[in-house]
């Protein structure tokens, strides 16, 4: 890693030379495109030649299409047949923007796509004028990006690093952009675990996808435990991404790495998804906390209301102040028949926000999940863990074929206190998880046994029934009022509601918790509704007693002592 940081820092000095010509908040429409453009460069600077007179020769006969013939040649993806590299711009200051355009222009269609997604044509012209460009061209062309010295690994760190950097500076919100590593590697293990015998197969071949795939650092994470796992096997990563620049970087580190590239998508994966007729064995993803989706919300209600369970969101749809569950059903829609199983990370209002209603909302959607035996785990993180939240998040484990084991049953893994303390936070990330915390979360989830972290419950136990509590109407005298058929008339000023767990009998409950302090009450069963919540905190609450007079009066004690003798050193 000390490589990734040593180029990072010099990649974020380049960021000096723009300094007064440029708003801090552009930095990054620079030093981002530029960074993508120089990995390619390096990438492709042991072939370059072989490809330069390959396509020499192809300009003499009447093959049409040479892309193909040219990627062969470099052995990648892509390719650049330009005269130029970054060696040789630097060798021409005075026609460096010329140059620098015809560099790009030689890149093959894949790689020419990504570029242009940063919209660096214009910057060009304005660093030119500035008399910048030269400048920072050099500069790049310094700093060492070969994959033998850095890895894809490594540069997806770099530029999650130099992202962070310029979104802070800025006032953005980075955590936007990509989930910390450790909870990835947690997440890819939860998947794979009880895949193993599967995955180690020769010559195996699975799928992962995922919906926010940002700068894709999930679908890296994911690739390379595989490949550590088995050297034979081979992961197809699909993504779809909003964020032009993220999308862009996702994209161009796949083209690096030898995948398909069209694998990932541009766009917004809920109102326009791009992959909407495709299964994956594998999904992950860490859609953004609380995001409105206003925006679109014609299309998904168009599709809940016209397509029912035959769209994406027949289970229902959540507040539109959080739009989380909407990325949770759109990824379960495309789970394999045969299997699939699914990671994502929520904050922890998808646990309890909604309550039962005619309407359907997040109560509803928790009901079609855990109803339908889909929900395997839930996972609590430490607190303080992301870049742009401190709050409380959660790992929810989805499968549509459950082992025997675990067939009717949901774990709870307490893993808040798995920590450790950063010596320098980032943003609001404090906290973070070491690999023996990543172990030991992954042997709890394994295990699936009752234990100080770990909870096991029947699906039913996150079930209740909302019924409707009567009382009856009085008159003046206190007599009960009745209807024309004989039955009391329920007094709305006395109407109340409870909440009632699925494992027990109503009629009992009434008779032991309601009855014995209202005797004259009953329920009115035509408003009874079934909700579901996973109320995380009571199932891990454990009870600590008070402290004893004595200890608190020893502390009160010792503190008046502490502060009698600050108060002499004061006065001497």
């Amino acid at each position: 890693m000390k490589n990734v940081k040593e180029s990072a820092n010099f990649i974020w000095s380049i960021a000096d030379l723009l300094r007064g010509d440029y708003k801090q908040s552009d930095y990054g429409k620079i030093i981002l495109p530029l960074t993508v453009i120089r990995r390619l460069d390096c990438v492709l600077q042991s072939t370059k030649e072989d490809v330069l007179k390959k396509y020499e020769h192809l300009k003499t006969t009447n093959v049409e299409n040479v892309d193909p013939i040219l990627n062969k040649t470099a052995g990648l993806k892509f390719h650049n047949k330009s005269l130029f590299d970054f060696d040789k711009l630097i060798a021409d200051p005075n026609n460096i923007a010329a140059n620098l355009r015809n560099y790009i222009n030689g890149f093959s269609e894949d790689a020419r796509e990504i570029i242009e997604q940063f919209e660096f044509e214009n910057q060009i012209n304005k660093m030119d004028e500035a008399n910048l460009l030269f400048m920072v061209v050099k500069r790049f062309q310094e700093v060492d990006l070969h994959p033998d010295r850095i890895s894809s690994m490594e540069m997806g760190y770099m530029f999650e690093e130099l992202i962070r950097k310029f979104a802070e500076i800025s006032n953005e919100t980075a955590g936007e952009h990509f989930t910390p590593r450790e909870v990835i590697k947690l997440m890819v293990n939860i998947l794979f675990l009880n895949d193993r015998d599967i995955l180690t197969k020769k010559g195996i071949t699975k799928t992962i996808y995922d919906c926010c795939a940002g700068t894709g650092g999930m679908l890296s994470v994911a690739e390379e435990y595989l490949h550590e796992l088995n050297p034979d096997a081979r992961l197809e990563v699909f993504g779809q991404e909003l964020n032009p620049e993220s999308y862009a970087i996702c994209k161009s580190d796949l083209l690096i790495k030898g995948q398909n590239a069209s694998n990932i998508k541009k766009g917004n994966s809920i109102s326009e998804d791009q992959l909407s007729h495709e299964k994956f064995d594998y999904l992950i993803t860490n859609p953004p906390f609380g995001v409105k989706w206003e925006k679109f919300g014609k299309k998904v209600k168009d599709e809940h209301e016209s397509l029912g369970h035959g769209g994406r969101f027949g289970a229902g749809l959540p507040s539109v102040s959080d739009g989380s569950f909407l990325f949770l059903m759109h990824l379960m829609s495309k789970m394999k028949p045969e299997g699939s199983r699914l990671a994502i990370v929520f904050n922890g209002s998808p646990l309890f926000s909604g309550s039962p209603s005619k309407t359907k909302n997040e109560s509803s959607i928790r009901q079609w999940i855990i109803e339908n035996d889909l929900l395997e785990a839930v996972i609590a993180l430490p607190n303080q863990l992301f870049y742009n939240t401190g709050i409380s998040t959660y790992i929810w484990v989805i499968s549509n074929h459950k082992p025997e084991n675990r067939k009717g049953k949901v774990q709870l893994i307490n893993g808040v206190d798995f920590f450790k303390k950063m010596s320098k936070s980032l943003g609001d990330k404090r906290n973070e998880l070491s690999d023996d915390h990543i172990a030991e979360i992954t042997r709890i989830y394994g295990e699936f046994i009752e234990g100080e972290f770990s909870k096991v419950f029947e699906n039913k136990a996150f079930g209740y029934s909302k019924v409707t509590v009567e009382r009856p109407e009085r008159n003046e005298k206190g007599e009960i009022l009745k209807d024309k058929k004989g039955a009391p008339k329920p007094d709305s000023s006395l109407r109340d509601t409870e909440n009632i767990s699925l494992l027990m009998d109503i009629q009992e409950y009434m008779k032991k918790e309601v009855l014995p302090h209202v005797p004259d009450a009953w329920i009115d069963e035509s408003k009874t509704a079934i909700g579901y919540e996973i109320n995380f905190t009571k199932f891990f609450y454990q009870y600590k007693p008070l402290r004893s007079l004595e200890e608190i009066r020893a502390d009160i004690l010792a503190l008046e002592q502490e502060t009698d003798g600050l108060l002499r050193q004061v006065i001497v």
